[in-house]
């Protein structure tokens, strides 16, 4: 049996438990599209830590996990009589035809960032009316992912720096504004300001292909390791991080940097 042919085995699979589950488990027979919503983005996450940790194993898991949400959305879009399975899967298989032309047709491409400047184009012309560029970016995405992807989307169209080092002077002028607000302390010009830099630095990221979110989890990573080591070896040493002096405490933090 081929990899195709022990995949299409067990995704039927799937779908046949998920039938059997909407029909006799009495959790899975109240779930809905809202109910679902939540638990769908936790999963979504727990993928991400896992990417993030390098855990294959936990990569491979979580993809199950996601794979049955997915699966269960189509479960309840049959029972309305609104989509199938079959139609989910007919429409990103299209999709991904009508996006690839430079794979399925004979539009040819330089580099990457040529796909994805088609790719914006094209998916303003599958609407049979002009809906802004903006207008796919979900309302609900985190602010730093949304960031970013009001960032390329908007790259896409060709609203970008001409050279990535010229934003730095955007992000030395952020601070700048934000640290006169800071001495002025007027809260919600310091807010403004904060986003305001916050976006530029997002903005550097994309321009030198770092995914922020990622960076700054990475940092919270590290941030939680030599803490957790600084409070370790506080105790060792019989004192209370409350009794300590930022000095004494700054001294044990660069203790922790050298173990990484």
């Amino acid at each position: 049996m081929t990899y195709k042919e022990k995949s299409c085995e067990e995704f039927s699979r799937l779908l046949d438990i998920i039938d059997e589950l909407r029909q006799k488990c009495p959790w899975d027979m109240k779930q809905t599209n809202e109910s679902l919503r939540k638990l769908t983005i936790e999963e979504t996450y727990e993928l991400a830590d896992a990417i993030l940790s390098g855990d294959d194993e936990g990569i491979k898991k979580e993809l199950g996990d996601i794979m049955l949400h997915v699966v269960f959305y189509a479960k309840i879009g049959s029972e309305k009589n609104l989509f199938s399975m079959t139609d989910v899967l007919k429409g990103i298989n299209e999709k991904l035809i009508y996006r690839h032309p430079h794979v399925f047709g004979n539009i040819e491409v330089a580099d990457p960032a040529e796909v994805e400047k088609n790719w914006e184009h094209l998916k303003i012309k599958e609407s049979d009316c002009y809906k802004p560029v903006l207008s796919g970016v979900p309302s609900s995405l985190p602010a730093i992912v949304k960031a970013n992807r009001i960032q390329e989307k908007v790259k896409a169209v060709g609203f970008d720096w001409e050279d990535r080092t010229q934003v730095w002077d955007k992000v030395l002028e952020e601070l700048s504004e934000l640290k006169e607000e800071a001495e002025n302390k007027d809260t919600e010009k310091i807010e403004s300001e904060l986003g305001d830099l916050l976006f530029s630095i997002i903005n550097a990221s994309r321009l030198y292909a770092i995914d922020p979110e990622a960076a700054l989890e990475k940092t919270n990573r590290k941030f939680i390791k030599r803490f957790n080591y600084l409070e370790q070896e506080t105790m060792v040493k019989g004192k209370s991080l409350h009794d300590m002096s930022l000095d004494e405490m700054n001294e044990i933090w660069e203790e922790a940097k050298k173990f990484e």
